[in-house]
């Protein structure tokens, strides 16, 4: 079985989107979802009606906003996210988004042409924050592989 690595990944807007303060993050965002739907071993992101996904609401909390992709697999996730123009948006989160106390991203592995869905992305990301690092749910700091989820046994509460 062939499988693609999801990642969720999430931010607390200090200010409304659209208000000035986040207009740089705003006019940033179709130039980045382009260079990530351009960048080897892209294969889907979520998208609301902007053609991005700020304005939709997974969680109650209106001003925490979401970004959902699929990667043909993990190295080619890391390369757009630490070595594109994505970094230099990265470097600047602090003029838009603040700190958050808990984990606020996750990566999971999905059998190849599956899409996840935000309530999925929840799941994993609440089973991260619960278990920690595992093959179900990880962070870019542990790099789980297939091999390791083929051995995994989920956690039930």
């Amino acid at each position: 079985m062939e499988y693609n690595i999801a990642q969720l990944n999430l931010a607390r807007m200090i200010a409304p989107i659209d208000s000035p303060i986040m207009a740089d993050f705003v006019n940033n965002l179709d130039r980045i979802n382009n260079l990530a739907e351009n960048s080897i071993g892209f294969v889907w992101r979520l998208k609301g009606e902007e053609e991005n996904a700020t304005t939709l609401r997974v969680f109650s909390d209106e001003f925490l906003i979401i970004n959902m992709s699929v990667w043909d697999n993990l190295n080619s996730l890391f390369e757009f996210t630490y070595n594109t123009d994505h970094v230099g948006i990265m470097k600047r989160k602090k003029e838009w988004f603040s700190k958050m106390k808990e984990m606020h991203m996750v990566l999971w592995y999905i059998k190849e042409g599956d899409t996840p869905s935000p309530d999925e992305a929840k799941e994993r990301l609440a089973y991260l924050r619960e278990h920690g690092e595992t093959p179900h749910a990880f962070s870019f700091k542990s790099r789980f592989t297939t091999d390791h989820l083929a051995n995994y046994k989920v956690i039930t509460s």
